[in-house]
């Protein structure tokens, strides 16, 4: 759509909308659309995949170590000496690894409830800015009516004034609420085209061509606060991420529980010995056999600092988990304020206010037909019953924005960097390096 200036060109976004007529677009199909784009979700499940690989890599058996054993190499006056291989293994015990495979699948479930967040985002964004647009296109339909009548009635009292039945200040002030309603359909128009564009970033198509939106923005959903508390704290991912915290934190403490328990070493050799049986015979020992078993004491560092830093933790996660249900319900609470506010503004329009000003203006319409009213009290009534329908999209607006974020549990930003987990920090084990081997007749 190429750029064009004047007033002409602000009525060219709505009757491109127009045009689309039955191919506009449905909420269901851009909610396709962003789980299908919206980069972040091919985040999240590479992210998954990140925290499934690291699971995996936590519970697997540390590796065995060869290498080549050699003793008195140089064999001395009688060439003697020993030289071979060994092999060397930790054997894991106290169920260390079983403990660290725990805590690295906690955290995978943790990136798998934020890919459910993120969802949950993308479509709260979507339906956000839809119903946002909806309320756009309406309003410049109703912009567009008040603009049209504003221009009428500057028409008419330049025809009044040239038989000398209006004065200058009268068709001033017609110019300046013509200019107005003009001014007022360009930013009408403007914050639909914005709309769209924030729509079409987070369906992941940010170049998508301006489309009619087809929705009901009338129905609006009806919510209590007492259930839908306790669907917030039963649903919302915020309190399982907060719940998970602390499960992750207490499986963190078992894993520190069990650091301080030894592990096995055990190395085997086998060597070469060349060391003559009785000199001067030049018969040699021959191959020869060793093993060492040995496990390292927990006397000074018995791993003290951190399990009580995981007790800690605990108690963190465990507040924090309070802390998140109690934002919520506070969250609830004022959204419920604006949610009921706005619906009650929506009722009185829709069964008291506009009933009765469509009335007025057919009541005026007919008397100035019958020669019994003055046409300016047409235009009056007809510019009220056009303002309050502008109030009343409003209106559906903010109760629109109300509802979904009740719903969406105050999810609403679909472009959000994604959870990704945390890294293992424990979950590795080492095998220790290899402690000199001493041969064994």
């Amino acid at each position: 759509m190429k750029h064009t200036t004047g007033f002409a060109a602000m009525w060219l976004l709505v009757s491109v909308v127009e045009a689309a007529g039955a191919s506009g677009a449905r909420l269901e199909d851009l909610e396709q659309m962003a789980l299908a784009n919206n980069p972040t979700i091919a985040q999240v499940e590479a992210n998954l995949r990140v925290a499934s690989g690291l699971s995996r890599q936590a519970g697997l058996y540390p590796n065995p170590t060869v290498g080549y054993y050699g003793d008195e190499i140089r064999g001395g006056s009688i060439a003697g000496g020993k030289q071979g291989g060994f092999v060397s293994q930790t054997i894991v015990l106290g169920g260390k690894l079983r403990a660290a495979r725990r805590v690295a699948e906690l955290e995978t479930k943790e990136v798998e409830t934020g890919r459910d967040l993120q969802r949950l985002r993308i479509q709260n964004n979507v339906r956000v800015l839809f119903y946002q647009g909806l309320a756009a296109q309406r309003l410049v339909e109703v912009r567009q009516n008040l603009a049209k009548l504003a221009e009428d009635a500057t028409q008419t009292s330049r025809q009044l004034g040239n038989i000398g039945q209006a004065d200058r200040p009268d068709i001033l002030q017609a110019e300046v609420e013509e200019q107005q309603a003009k001014l007022n359909v360009r930013i009408a128009q403007q914050n639909l085209q914005a709309c769209w564009r924030m729509l079409t970033a987070v369906v992941g198509k940010p170049d998508m061509a301006l489309t009619q939106l087809e929705g009901d923005l009338d129905a609006i959903p009806e919510l209590n606060h007492e259930e839908w508390v306790a669907t917030t704290l039963r649903d919302s991912p915020e309190v399982k991420l907060a719940a998970q915290a602390v499960e992750q934190a207490e499986a963190a403490l078992t894993q520190d529980k069990k650091a301080p328990i030894p592990d096995l070493q055990i190395t085997g050799i086998l060597a070469q010995n060349y060391e003559p049986l009785d000199p001067p015979s030049r018969l040699q020992t021959g191959l020869e056999g060793g093993a060492q078993i040995g496990v390292q004491l927990p006397i000074f560092n018995r791993n003290q600092g951190n399990i009580a830093a995981a007790r800690a933790e605990i108690e963190s996660a465990t507040r924090d988990l309070a802390r998140v249900k109690l934002r919520l319900q506070h969250d609830l609470a004022t959204l419920f304020r604006d949610y009921d506010s706005a619906r009650e503004t929506v009722q009185q329009y829709r069964t008291e206010m506009l009933p009765r000003a469509e009335q007025a203006y057919r009541l005026y319409q007919n008397n100035y037909q019958k020669m019994a009213a003055a046409y300016p009290q047409v235009l009056i009534s007809q510019r009220t019953l056009f303002q309050l329908e502008a109030d009343y999209i409003q209106a559906l607006e903010d109760a629109w924005q109300s509802s979904l974020a009740i719903r969406g549990f105050g999810l609403m930003d679909g472009l959000l960097e994604p959870i990704a987990g945390r890294p293992l920090a424990k979950g590795a084990m080492e095998t220790p390096a290899p402690q000199a081997l001493t041969g064994m007749r």
